[in-house]
């Protein structure tokens, strides 16, 4: 049932997505089919990241609203909502405090991270080559949970797979 229900919500987007491409709508750019995408990967993973940190904390520390910021990338500029939490001990790894750029190799890295199925060591040991910073493997796992139910994954995968 959970796999129907989410077939038919990625039949929808890739029904969306391709009449906004019909209609003249970029891949990317400021109004671009992506961007949207790409705000809400790294705002799942941000959450992700706020839940393994309040996870790992012995104590009263946690949610305390959410911050926003003005993020460029080469799909587009956006806003992102960063969460916080009470004691500022947050250090989110995924866009880092007061980083407003994206390069276009990180958008492409991240949105592949996903797409891939790869597994979290894999995941894990490309980041620690890409940015140099150590995640764990629950971290990962509270950031792809909040990006991708786990039916989704495939499902992400045969729709990148399908507009290439």
């Amino acid at each position: 049932m959970k796999n129907t229900k989410t077939n038919k919500h990625l039949d929808a987007l890739v029904k969306e997505l391709s009449e906004q491409l019909t209609q003249g709508k970029p891949l990317t750019g400021q109004d671009g089919v992506f961007t949207p995408l790409l705000k809400r990967v790294i705002e799942a993973s941000l959450e992700g990241e706020m839940d393994a940190h309040l996870k790992d904390q012995k104590g009263s520390n946690r949610r305390n609203g959410r911050g926003n910021k003005q993020v460029q990338s080469s799909l587009g500029g956006f806003e992102v909502f960063t969460p916080r939490d009470r004691e500022g001990s947050f250090t989110p790894q995924t866009l880092k405090k007061r980083q407003r750029r994206i390069t276009s190799d990180i958008d492409a890295k991240i949105l592949s991270l996903y797409s891939r199925g790869m597994s979290y060591r894999d995941i894990q040991a490309h980041l620690t080559d890409m940015y140099g910073v150590e995640v764990s493997t629950g971290t990962l796992s509270a950031i792809t949970d909040r990006i991708l139910p786990e039916s989704w994954t495939g499902s992400l995968v045969r729709w990148i797979r399908y507009i290439r």
